[in-house]
């Protein structure tokens, strides 16, 4: 279990840029804020959802799917194993956020980001996945 724990320093070691000392310095940026409601509440957010565009329709379903993933992936009842099943969670949703992007993107930096994160967190996909398939009996 140390080993991934050891995973755990070095990816969010990779993660983070360097002036950032942990996640509580992190703030979402506020030109990155919508005039949604946050207040989670699904029907009003449901509803909300019908004057979306195609795309912010594809990464609603997509995060949608990666929050129930990532939920039951966080009640394992080994904190190891929990950490490393929402995060394959958390990478799956990025993927598809970034597939999206893709499809619908028209900036060519903004695409080749979105290419990149494929690539990446594919890779630790597979990673996390060989260690619950090697650790979890």
């Amino acid at each position: 279990m140390k080993n991934i724990r050891n995973l755990a320093i070095l990816t969010a070691a990779i993660a983070m840029p360097a002036f950032v000392t942990n996640a509580a310095d992190m703030a979402f940026p506020d030109k990155c804020k919508s005039e949604m409601s946050s207040g989670g509440d699904m029907a009003m957010q449901s509803n909300q959802m019908s004057g979306m565009a195609e795309y912010q329709m594809e990464t609603m379903d997509g995060m949608k799917a990666m929050n129930m993933n990532m939920m039951q992936g966080m009640m394992k009842k080994d904190p190891d194993l929990s950490f490393v099943c929402g995060m394959i969670a958390h990478h799956m949703g990025a993927i598809s956020m970034a597939e999206v992007e893709l499809k619908h993107g028209d900036n060519a930096e903004a695409k080749a980001k979105a290419q990149k994160i494929i690539e990446d967190q594919g890779k630790e996909i597979k990673e996390l996945t060989a260690w619950v398939d090697k650790e979890v009996k």
